[in-house]
């Protein structure tokens, strides 16, 4: 996106430099990055930056505001409502696309955004292994707010292990190592100490949890969430059992809990009014249908992975639509091939994550991931046998 740095890098680039840093990136944790890693990382001017900032700041006001709890809590399925919720989430995430305005000019639109961690640990060591191999301006760096690779790694150390030994702290995930995902969790292990743990793992006696740390039974007193109930709902019987342990009153502090996945999230966009948030609405309550439906996208609230979305509604998908309640109805946003590339140009998407430590008023922005197409939409089935796009990361002007 700035233009100059980016000639210097494509010119610079070489497969053999490629191949070694994907060398280098598995080599922490053997075939565990399970997805397709991008050519390139962005490089984002300040300007672009504080169009991004300024549109989830925005969206921050919403969510600290007082009444947000109240006006969200319709958002928790019945079946899904955990007990023991906290005050705020630990983690929020904002997923923006890369645009151009109907005056020419490229903005930040907002895609979706997740009261849920991501890949936090990941891009620290995507960003270490990078500069390794590439030419980063000195100038640029994947933090904000002034953090560096040290204070990160702090700031989500105290967030997730706080005063607890981290071998009570755990990560909580479904089958953690079949996820796509799992390289970030073995880089949570590296960073800040906390082991992995499956549901399948865990140990119930009445409220309290356990599982077996080297043969020893230990006690589980905070933990570190990154199951996706819709996933859970997809597993097997025995799993799905399982897992129901978890809507139980439970002595556990959980970061962050798994309501805020539910309370920010597509439901949210509706409430939200900003030039780089598309217009939204809960289906049930749309008082019309547009006449100018091919500007509009369809969306179940509870999915992930892009699953269930109608890219080219219809009347009649909206008439089909058997529990309007949980739908809404968004303004596409046509995403701008901008991103250079030895052949066709690549669309973009950047995910900011937001941090929010117990006894601060309100979460910062601290670092990002990012993500290359050249498909119809973001993401691995959309892209297959493509080149330049995938994971990668967003470099700041500082």
């Amino acid at each position: 996106m700035i233009p100059s740095i980016r000639q210097q890098y494509n010119q610079s680039f070489t497969k053999e430099k490629y191949d070694a840093f994907l060398q280098e990136l598995q080599s922490k944790h053997k075939n565990a990055i399970d997805f397709r890693v991008a050519e390139t990382p962005i490089f984002i001017n300040n300007a672009f930056k504080d169009q991004i900032l300024s549109a989830c700041e925005a969206i921050v006001d919403h969510i600290v505001h007082p009444s947000f709890i109240e006006t969200s809590n319709s958002a928790i399925p019945s079946n899904v409502n955990v007990p023991g919720n906290n005050k705020h989430p630990h983690f929020i995430a904002f997923d923006f696309g890369i645009c151009k305005n109907k005056a020419g000019q490229l903005e930040p639109q907002l895609i979706e955004m997740q009261g849920f961690p991501t890949l936090f640990a990941h891009q620290i060591w995507h960003d270490e292994v990078l500069r390794h191999h590439f030419n980063i301006p000195e100038h640029f760096s994947p933090y904000l707010n002034g953090l560096t690779k040290e204070t990160y790694i702090q700031l989500l150390k105290e967030i997730i292990v706080g005063d607890c030994p981290p071998e009570e702290v755990v990560l909580l995930e479904i089958l953690p190592h079949q996820q796509k995902t799992r390289n970030d969790f073995y880089c949570t292990t590296d960073y800040i100490g906390i082991p992995v743990v499956c549901l399948t793992e865990l140990i119930q006696e009445g409220q309290n949890l356990f599982y077996t740390n080297a043969g020893k039974k230990t006690a589980i007193k905070r933990i570190y969430n990154r199951i996706i109930f819709d996933d859970l709902q997809q597993q097997s019987v025995e799993i799905q059992k399982k897992g129901k342990l978890l809507l139980q009153e439970l002595n556990v502090e959980w970061i962050t809990h798994p309501n805020w996945f539910y309370r920010i999230s597509k439901f949210t966009l509706p409430f939200i009014n900003h030039p780089y948030v598309p217009k939204t609405f809960f289906l049930h309550q749309l008082e019309e249908v547009p006449t100018d439906l091919e500007n509009y996208v369809l969306k179940p609230l509870f999915s992930f992975a892009g699953q269930g979305v109608v890219i080219d509604v219809t009347k009649q998908d909206i008439e089909q639509v058997k529990d309007p309640k949980n739908w809404i109805l968004q303004q596409k946003v046509h995403y701008e091939p901008i991103i250079a590339t030895p052949e066709a140009a690549a669309k973009a998407e950047i995910r900011i994550f937001y941090f929010w430590k117990d006894g601060a008023p309100r979460p910062i922005a601290t670092n990002n991931l990012a993500r290359l197409s050249k498909g119809k939409m973001i993401g691995v089935r959309y892209n297959q046998n493509k080149e330049w796009v995938g994971g990668s990361l967003a470099y700041f002007e500082q």
